[in-house]
């Protein structure tokens, strides 16, 4: 199932490299695609998951089906827990195909020194050493003849830097030409190419005691992968197995995953990968049930949020590939209660259901967890400069996430000198350390922090020892202060003295304990019963992050995430026809959050419960916006036209599809809609 870097035999999907075009201008390079004849013979499209699951028609032959892969995750027995349950219920759920947008598309500047033998590329992004490792590999030449530079990112979110078809073709044309290549695309081909994201359905069962206990949950997904298995392709749908229990204590679990092949555009991770997804069906779910329990559903959530007694907590297991992972730590009673505050859940509870003023009004809260800090490891090399400062070089990438400022702190506080001591913060480029990992899963601040915690401490004691030969004493006896180190008898030397010795230091910090942020999302929310529209009239998002290095770029982290998820929850789709031309293509077509949208958003951070695995204490904080959006939009919808009985189970939660909700609730009841007016 892997894509080859132009078609082959077969074009599998719209938006897939045929032919490359060089040229001396844009212009005129658009100008010789009309040179290009193609002539691609019809073939019978799977342009959904049902064609795909059916399996008449293949996308790759050789493999006798369109099921790449099932996934399996696992934990207790399942059917010992649906076996002592007094209650169970089963839900299909489905999230619509959608992905990052970036602000700025992607784009590449290739150059080959055929004299040097080595290849540049300009515009590398999230992950540049692994991607040289792919690219040496397939131009045939060693790593060390390829350099990857990072630049400003406008934006990533988990799309913008995986290896594409072009981060062959483009260094491949300047190798073949000898003259520099430059590809930008254009909104189009973004929308077209990038990797898209989400589309998953899933049938899921809960079984629980009559006092609301979750036993056990076990379900059956289907992930649709588009028409390529690409680097990351398998991500979401691993999430999806593994971190469907969440934030509660749910002792059998039993979910499988099976990943689809179609004729779309391939899939990728996209912020919060598979555990939006996740959250949406399990808190539908779980509304669902409390309802008919007959219990708050707040107050089943808090019956079964994993008590701070039981860290860490296994989640399940994915079978086959043995990876296992756990809650490490937290208070999550303590999230739920303040995000419940923070709404005035209390106060509002007496508007759930009402129609006001033509609208009807609707709450739901829900709660979550956030998977970060990926291993295995991240480096950072920091190093004295002439002038007596200090510049921090890190293998972790920039994608608009801040780590610039975040990165000056740690290595100020862990040298125990002023910010303004630190040089420069560079970044991403291959250029600057042995080795690097990049950003993604919400990793930058934990790993790449730790690592300059650990360079840190290794260069104050090269610098100490440097001093100390210089004055004479013992390295013990050199204390680091206001650009100069201090020896016995106030001896002082200025730390640009000590530059010409050379020295720097390069660390790498190495783990594969994951961090475990947490918290909870609550909204409010007004139906408009005519048209469908729904208005977000205030979002509450509280979690606990471990510890807060920059409160800032967190608050942005925390809020542009939730804008995200809102999108996802009520706009944004790609919509395909049944022979897999892509219909919404353009921005005129494909609806994204302006500034107006969503003007009421608040974003709580708290830090009670450090990480215990890492020496910041920090926990991963970039996705945790986004992950429970869908699901507390769609229980808040769910809330708010309780009496017309319609229950939201698929997401874009868009105007005409609420509208066509209520109306085939009111068919099915037999009762004719009475619009507000009429009532």
């Amino acid at each position: 199932y892997e894509q080859p870097v132009i078609a082959h035999r077969k074009v599998r999907y719209v938006g897939e490299p045929i032919a490359v075009v060089v040229a001396e201008s844009a212009a005129l390079a658009e100008d010789a695609l009309e040179a290009i004849a193609v002539d691609i013979e019809p073939l019978p499209a799977v342009a959904d998951r049902a064609t795909a699951r059916n399996g008449d028609v293949l996308l790759f032959e050789e493999s006798r089906s369109n099921i790449a892969s099932t996934i399996t995750a696992v934990r207790g027995d399942i059917e010992e827990a649906f076996r002592a349950a007094a209650y169970t219920r089963c839900e299909t759920f489905k999230v619509q195909r959608h992905s990052a947008v970036p602000m700025e598309p992607r784009g590449l500047l290739a150059e080959w020194d055929a004299a040097k033998e080595q290849m540049t590329v300009s515009g590398a992004a999230k992950v540049p050493f692994p991607n040289r490792r792919m690219l040496a590999k397939m131009l045939d030449l060693p790593e060390r003849s390829i350099r990857m530079l990072e630049y400003d990112v406008g934006g990533g979110f988990g799309a913008r830097g995986e290896f594409y078809p072009e981060d062959f073709l483009i260094p491949f044309a300047a190798r073949l030409t000898g003259r520099p290549v430059k590809w930008i695309e254009d909104r189009r081909e973004n929308l077209l190419a990038t990797n898209h994201a989400r589309d998953a359905e899933c049938e899921l069962e809960i079984a629980c005691a009559r006092d609301g206990t979750i036993l056990g949950l076990r379900g059956r997904a289907f992930t649709d992968l588009g028409a390529y298995l690409r680097t990351v392709g398998a991500t979401a749908s691993r999430n999806i197995a593994q971190v469907m229990s969440g934030p509660y204590r749910i002792p059998h679990v039993h979910i499988e995953v099976s990943l689809l092949m179609t004729n779309k555009t391939p899939s990728g991770t996209y912020r919060g990968p598979g555990r939006f997804e996740a959250d949406f069906f399990r808190e539908r779910l779980i509304d669902i049930a409390a309802r008919e329990l007959g219990i708050d559903a707040v107050a089943l959530r808090r019956h079964n949020l994993i008590p701070e007694a039981e860290m860490p907590y296994p989640l399940a297991k994915i079978l086959v590939l043995d990876i296992e992972t756990e809650c490490d730590s937290g208070d999550y009673q303590r999230t739920l209660d303040r995000c419940l505050t923070e709404i005035g859940w209390a106060a509002k509870a007496g508007l759930q259901g009402r129609l006001i003023d033509g609208r009807y009004q609707g709450l739901a809260i829900g709660c979550y967890i956030e998977g970060g800090a990926s291993g295995p490891k991240e480096t950072a090399r920091l190093a004295l400069e002439p002038d007596g400062m200090v510049s921090v070089y890190v293998g972790s990438s920039s994608v608009g996430q801040g780590i610039e400022t975040v990165f000056a702190q740690i290595a100020a506080d862990a040298l125990e000198i002023p910010m303004d001591q630190i040089k420069g913060v560079f970044h991403g480029s291959t250029d600057h350390v042995s080795e690097g990992f990049g950003s993604y899963s919400s990793r930058s601040t934990v790993m790449g922090g730790s690592a300059i915690v650990l360079a840190a401490a290794e260069l104050r004691q090269a610098i100490r020892t440097a001093a100390a030969k210089r004055l004479g004493c013992a390295a013990d006896d050199i204390v680091i202060d206001h650009g100069s180190a201090v020896g016995p008898r106030r001896a002082t030397i200025a730390l640009a003295d000590l530059a010409a010795d050379g020295i720097a230091v390069e660390m790498s910090y190495a783990s594969n304990k994951r961090t475990y942020s947490y918290g909870a999302h609550a909204a409010h929310v007004a139906v408009d019963p005519k048209t469908g529209h729904v208005e977000v009239i205030d979002y509450v998002a509280v979690e606990d992050v471990g510890r807060i290095i920059n409160p800032l770029t967190l608050h942005g982290q925390a809020v542009g995430a939730v804008v995200q998820g809102l999108g996802g929850a009520l706009l944004e789709q790609f919509i395909y026809d049944e022979h897999g031309q892509l219909l919404t293509g353009s921005l005129a077509d494909y609806l994204m959050p302006t500034a107006s949208d969503f003007p009421s958003i608040r974003a709580v951070a708290l830090e009670e419960k450090p990480a215990p695995h890492n020496p910041l204490g920090a926990k991963g904080a970039g996705e945790g916006g986004i992950i429970p959006v869908g699901g507390v939009i769609a229980n808040a919808v769910a809330a708010a036209l309780a009496s017309l009985h319609v229950e939201p189970r698929e997401l874009p939660l868009s105007p005409p599809r609420v509208w066509q909700l209520i109306k085939d609730a009111s068919t099915a009841s037999g009762r004719p809609l009475q619009t507000p007016s009429e009532s």
